[in-house]
């Protein structure tokens, strides 16, 4: 649970190199080996960088993300990082603000996910150096830019954090379109929630048995059972978890008939639930 497994990247319709401009500080080289590869990137490509791959704070911040640093390419100028591809994509956190704007016109992470579900071409992401960012001459040669949503009280983030969020959106779009038809991106967490109609009526009946054995009046079991009942349903549980609630259920209903001394547990502990007529 919770461990690396031996799978292929996630396919993707386009290729994307994450392009680091300027990077001087080794532990968040590693943390952006380590974001990238969270997420199924493994292109990394450093312009001018002032430290290096095999920094031993990048390699340790990078963890079992190291095999970026061992491939990543290093080159002069962006434009020489950025020849071979079809788009590039700058990012930045100085936003011209008012109604006017003359030069950066940015586009959110999620949208920029959105545009490159169709793309089928090469993509570089460029970032700029820690505390400086892309200058305006790098930011000429991008074809489009991205911001994130920051605060404009503080609105400048960490280089890792920066990349985090964008191969997230970027990842997130991914799992949302192709999970479990994906070999990268088994079907682990339903994206659907959806209960079979037969399976909602045995929850039903269920929690309609299990209040008339509690004690008290009518009145309590009845709004026990209707308070049980929509805030199960609030959750929208799946086929699997919907009949995990069921067996509790049932479970819960036989411990109470025993403890009240009702001899119906005996002959009921292994029943089936019958949807009632009603449902």
């Amino acid at each position: 649970m919770g461990d690396r497994q031996t799978l292929p990247l996630p396919r993707r319709n386009y290729s994307l190199h994450i392009v680091l401009v300027g990077a001087s500080h080794p532990g968040n080289l590693g943390a952006v080996c380590r974001t990238m590869l969270n997420y199924g990137f493994d292109s990394l490509r450093l312009v001018s960088p002032t430290c290096s791959p095999d920094d031993i704070e990048a390699r340790n911040r990078a963890k079992h993300a190291g095999r970026i640093l061992d491939k990543c390419q290093v080159f002069d100028t962006l434009e020489a990082a950025t020849i071979d591809c079809s788009l590039t994509i700058g990012t930045s956190g100085k936003r011209e603000i008012g109604a006017k704007t003359t030069f950066r016109h940015f586009t959110y992470p999620w949208e920029m996910a959105e545009r490159l579900d169709t793309f089928t071409e090469s993509v570089s992401l460029v970032f700029g150096e820690e505390g400086k960012g892309l200058s305006t001459e790098s930011l000429a040669l991008c074809d489009f830019l991205v911001t994130l949503p920051t605060w404009e009280g503080y609105p400048i983030a960490n280089l890792s954090h920066a990349v985090n969020a964008c191969v997230y959106e970027l990842h997130r779009s991914t799992v949302q379109s192709t999970q479990g038809s994906n070999p990268g991106i088994p079907d682990i967490v339903p994206l659907e929630r959806s209960m079979n109609p037969k399976l909602k009526s045995i929850l039903h009946q269920g929690i309609f048995e299990f209040g008339q054995v509690l004690p008290g009046n009518d009145e309590r079991r009845e709004s026990f059972s209707h308070n049980l009942r929509r805030n199960l349903m609030r959750s929208m549980p799946t086929d699997d978890e919907a009949t995990r609630l069921i067996g509790g259920i049932l479970d819960a209903t036989t411990a109470l008939q025993f403890v009240a001394g009702n001899a119906e547990w005996k002959s009921q502990r292994r029943r089936k639930i019958t949807p009632s007529e009603e449902e």
